[in-house]
């Protein structure tokens, strides 16, 4: 918990610093701008179908792969889900990363609104693994288990246990530590650290929100990725109320703001799929 609670704070006074110049005009938009008081925005996050290289058990970060058939299949019944559940979207985003505008894509040619567009944001993407992007999901997380001291089985088994949050972000400082060494070797694929996951992620959805409020939005779609949907929401569920484990392709986690703050309200639902599967 106190490690936690270190990062919050780390975070909280990068994102003050970045915003010193222009923040305090950004807050004062978005409150102006309100259509109406006391509005509550939902952002559903949604992680991509499955890839070709998740089934492959390969660490997919800032590298794409095209979603597999069985992908393609989650994507669309998350899309009919939704519809069945009268959920429609006022804006959708996405990361610049394929697999998610392939999965926007779906899901809004399903739930009703496939004439609606979508924003695309490269801070929305995954984790960069750096050196080791493409390489099998157990290699990297064995080198990050070797550093600690740990075993293969001890890291993964830590995580089903206890959760990935906030793990996720101590592996990111690990890979980025492990890539300055392997920089030093002329290698040139630098994973980022954790505070520089934390930064874009965190503004990024400051931002989405803000223009929400300013807008009259209530639904907000973002297509994102695992480990960085469980970072965000990580920075929110306060009370530990859920477990943030490993994101199910095409599942759907909630985040609720009103009043200047968030709530975490759902992880890693699958119904959605489930109901429009059970046809």
């Amino acid at each position: 918990m106190n490690a936690k609670k270190l990062l919050v704070g780390m975070a909280t006074a990068a994102l003050f610093l970045t915003g010193c110049a222009g923040g305090a005009d950004k807050v004062k938009t978005a409150t102006d701008g309100k259509k109406q008081e006391n509005s509550e925005v939902t952002i559903y996050f949604a992680r991509h179908g499955e890839t070709m290289m998740n089934a492959a058990e390969r660490a997919q970060g800032w590298t794409d792969a095209p979603l597999t058939p069985e992908g393609i299949k989650g994507a669309e019944a998350l899309g009919k889900g939704l519809k069945e559940a009268n959920i429609t979207f006022d804006k959708v985003y996405t990361s610049t990363s394929g697999r998610t505008q392939e999965t926007a894509e779906r899901v809004l040619a399903n739930n009703g609104q496939e004439d609606m567009t979508y924003t695309k944001d490269e801070r929305l993407r995954e984790y960069n693994f750096g050196t080791y992007e493409g390489a099998r999901n157990k290699e990297m997380l064995t080198a990050v288990a070797e550093v600690d001291g740990e075993t293969y089985e001890e890291f993964v088994g830590d995580l089903r246990k206890n959760g990935y949050y906030p793990k996720v972000l101590h592996l990111a400082d690990v890979l980025s530590e492990l890539d300055k060494e392997n920089a030093e070797e002329g290698k040139t694929w630098p994973a980022e650290d954790s505070q520089t996951i934390l930064d874009r992620l965190l503004t990024t959805l400051d931002e989405i929100v803000a223009d929400a409020e300013k807008e009259g939005h209530e639904n907000v779609l973002v297509v994102s990725h695992g480990m960085s949907i469980i970072t965000i929401l990580g920075q929110f569920d306060t009370e530990e109320e859920f477990q943030l484990t490993s994101m199910k392709n095409a599942s759907i986690s909630t985040l609720t703001h009103k009043n200047g703050e968030y709530r975490v309200t759902s992880v890693n639902d699958v119904s959605y799929t489930d109901s429009a599967n059970e046809e």
